[in-house]
Formats: C-alpha cells, sequence, structure tokens
C-alpha cells in the first residue's frame, strides 16, 4: 500500500535525518545538491546544442582527463573573451594537448598566450595541430618555453599553411642554428605574417647567413627582433644584405648581438638602398669610431629613417631619438643623458631631457667639423 503523502519539509527532515546518522556532513550534502544542479545545467544547455556536439569546456574537461592533468581555470573562464593567457602555469607538453584539442573549438580567440610554461618540442606539436586549424588566432607567443629546434620545426610548418597568424614571438627558447631552416622558409612561405620575435635565442653567424636571403625575398613582414643572439660579424653581414633588399620591413632590433664595426659598416651600406626602414635598434654591438662613421654615412643618404638607437654597455631600450624633435626621456644614467653628440650631416644633435631642454635651445655643437661623428661610449643620435 502506498502510505500517506507526505509534507516538502517532513521530506527533508528525513533526508537530513538519514544523511547524520550515515556521518555525512551538511557541506558535503550542499556539495552534492550544486553539483546536481549543475549537471542539469550542463544537459539543458547540451540538449541546446546539436546532436553529437560538445561544448568547448566539456572537450576541454575531457581531454585533461585523458592526459591526467589539471585543468586552467582561465581556459573554463574564456567565455567569449578575444585572448586567452596562461602565462607561467607549468601546462607541460600533456597540459598543451589537452589544450589544443578544445581551441579548435572556440572561435573566439585572437590572441594566444602561452610564454613560459615548459611545452618542449612534444608541447609544441601538439598545439601545430590546432593553430594548422585555427581561422581566428592571429596573435600567438610561444616565448620560454624550451621549444628547440623540434618545436620550431613543427611550429613553421603549422603556420606555412595557416595565414590567420600574423604575429609570432619565440623568444627565449634555445633556438640554435638547425632551426633557422624553418624559420627562413617560415619567412619565405607566410606571407602574412607582420612580426617575429626571434630575441634571447642562439642564433650564430651560420643562422645569419640563412635568415639573410630568407629575409631579403620576404614580402609582409613588418618588425623583426633579433636582438640578444650571436649575430657576430658574418651573420649580421647577412642580416644588413638582407635589409638592403627588402622593401616591407618597419622596424628592426639586431641590438646586444656584438656585430662590430663590419656588422655597423654593413648595415650603413644598406640604410644607404632601404627606403622602408622606420626603426632601428643597435645598442651594445662593440661598435667603435669607425663603425660609427660607416653608420652615419648610410645615414646621410637614408630619408626614411626615423628612431635610431645605438650605443654602449647598458643603454635601454627606451631611450630613443625621433626625427625633428628631442630625445625621449628614459632610465638612462644622467650623465648620459646630457652628453650632447654631434651628428651626420642633415641630422640634428641630441638635447637635454627635462625642463631645461623645454626652456633652452641645444647648445650649437663646438666641434668636430660638420658631418662627423664623436667616438662616445654612449651615443644617441637625434634624426
Amino acid at each position: 500500500m502506498r502510505g500517506p503523502l507526505q509534507e516538502p519539509g517532513e521530506k527533508e527532515g528525513q533526508e537530513e535525518g538519514a544523511a547524520a546518522a550515515s556521518g555525512c556532513p551538511a557541506g558535503v550534502r550542499e556539495a552534492k545538491k550544486g553539483l546536481d544542479a549543475d549537471s542539469d545545467s550542463d544537459q539543458e544547455t547540451e540538449g541546446a546544442r546539436k546532436p553529437g556536439e560538445l561544448g568547448k569546456d566539456t572537450l576541454y574537461l575531457r581531454s585533461c582527463r585523458a592526459y591526467s592533468v589539471v585543468p586552467a581555470s582561465c581556459f573554463l573562464r574564456q567565455g567569449s573573451a578575444p585572448e586567452l593567457s596562461l602565462r607561467h602555469r607549468g601546462l607541460g607538453p600533456q597540459g598543451a594537448r589537452a589544450l589544443a584539442h578544445a581551441l579548435t573549438s572556440n572561435p573566439c580567440i585572437k590572441r594566444l598566450d602561452l610564454r613560459d610554461n615548459g611545452l618542449c618540442g612534444a608541447g609544441a606539436e601538439a598545439l601545430a595541430g590546432a593553430l594548422s586549424r585555427s581561422c581566428s588566432i592571429c596573435d600567438v607567443d610561444l616565448s620560454e618555453n624550451r621549444l628547440g629546434a623540434e618545436g620550431a620545426q613543427a611550429i613553421c610548418a603549422a603556420l606555412a599553411v595557416s595565414p590567420a597568424v600574423q604575429r609570432l614571438q619565440l623568444a627565449g627558447n634555445g633556438l640554435e642554428e638547425q632551426a633557422a631552416q624553418c624559420l627562413a622558409e617560415l619567412l619565405l612561405a607566410h606571407t602574412g605574417l607582420k612580426s617575429l620575435d626571434l630575441s634571447y635565442n642562439q642564433l650564430n653567424d651560420q643562422a645569419g647567413e640563412t635568415l639573410g636571403p630568407a629575409l631579403a625575398e620576404n614580402t609582409g613582414l613588418m618588425e623583426l627582433n633579433v636582438s640578444w643572439n650571436h649575430l657576430r660579424g658574418l651573420g649580421a653581414i647577412a642580416i644588413a644584405r638582407g635589409l638592403e633588399a627588402n622593401i616591407f620591413l618597419r622596424v628592426l632590433d639586431i641590438s646586444y648581438n656584438g656585430c662590430g664595426d663590419s656588422g655597423a659598416s654593413a648595415v650603413g651600406e644598406a640604410l644607404k638602398t632601404n627606403n622602408v626602414l622606420e626603426e632601428l635598434y643597435m645598442s651594445n654591438n662593440r661598435i667603435s669610431a669607425a663603425g660609427a662613421l660607416s653608420l652615419g654615412l648610410g645615414l646621410r643618404v637614408n630619408q626614411t629613417l626615423r628612431i635610431l638607437a645605438w650605443g654602449g654597455c647598458g643603454q635601454p631600450r627606451e631611450q630613443k631619438a625621433v626625427k625633428g624633435g628631442q630625445s625621449r626621456p628614459s632610465r638612462t644614467s644622467l650623465p648620459a643623458a646630457r652628453a650632447l653628440r654631434t651628428a651626420p650631416a642633415g641630422l640634428g644633435t641630441s638635447s637635454l631631457p627635462g625642463p631645461q631642454a623645454a626652456q633652452e635651445p641645444p647648445a650649437a655643437p663646438t666641434s668636430p667639423a660638420r658631418g662627423s661623428l664623436l667616438p662616445p661610449s654612449r651615443t644617441q643620435t637625434s634624426l
């Protein structure tokens, strides 16, 4: 026989009594209720989708369980935001594999930042498949992930068939001359790539001789950063020859390479022909007065360069000289900032930052003659 009807309050009281008798705490009971509610909500959401279609969160969680990794809460909270930043999360190769499966189902992501996650070559290979199939991701940061030549080759091969990516950062990945070949192929194949960051790697002269001809033939790249590498004389000369023939590059950073006077002379020759470069960074390259003079001769002919940053040890990149104006204040030392330098013919002199420079015009140089350069340890040229 059916028993008498129970009121809702009586039913809940009986459930609580049974749970208390079994030793289940109240907090656990509430958590179970929340999980049941979330499950019902997920079922309702999945019911609204097409048959066989899974949401990105569900797909990501399943991938995390399959690869035995902890899900990244940032990805679960991503929603429709255009940027996914998972910096310093320690994803590793397994986490990259789990993430790659979910990236293909999220068309909202335009910028992917995975800096410093220890992805290594295996993780890069997993992400390469997702990048090759993505039509929305246009900005990728894979810096400081120990990719090596294997990871660089996988990423370059994926981007060669993915025209969506316009900005790629591979700084601090231990890239050597073995990775230069795939990077050169990327410069030739991917005409939609606008910015490439290869700083803080171990690219040597052989790598420079591989990248230089590719830079000469490239069509589309507008910003290249190869600072903090090992591009000495021959490597710097090859990059300079590539710059001479390139007609798209607007910004070039070859700081902290030790290219020496031979590299500076090659860049000076390139500036005589190149008519598109606007910003050039050459700080800390062991350039003497002779190399500075060769560079200055190129500046006398060039008409497009607006910013030139070069000098000796300790000068930060933030100190820039702007064509037709004063040097921008930076964190450089006060004596260096106040040092008055002469410049090649057609160029102005560097001015004093701060209130004094705004009130008084810069003093005219007294020596040497026009068209020559002083050999200071730190120089800031105003173009």
